[in-house]
């Protein structure tokens, strides 16, 4: 078992520094571990005073304005229908 397999499957405490601009370096382990690579989004789920960090899921929509509440009305759909 390599020390990554061994990290991501036992707890362990890793810690990184923040920098002046609150910014951090994943450490190289929980990168491993979340399978994260150079663009991927990170999603904080806070409860208390704990931050769980997880890899964030892609969300596919089916249409373009799926993402906007304020033009989903019928009268919206109609409009927009044979655009």
């Amino acid at each position: 078992m390599t020390q990554v397999e061994r990290e991501t499957t036992e707890a362990c405490m890793i810690t990184s520094k923040l920098a002046t601009k609150s910014q951090t370096t994943i450490p190289q382990a929980v990168r491993s571990a979340l399978h994260l690579k150079a663009g991927d989004e990170i999603a904080y789920m806070i409860t208390g005073d704990k931050v769980v960090m997880t890899k964030a899921e892609l969300i596919l929509v089916d249409h373009c304005f799926a993402t906007f509440s304020e033009w989903g009305s019928e009268a919206d759909r109609k409009a927009y229908a044979n655009l």
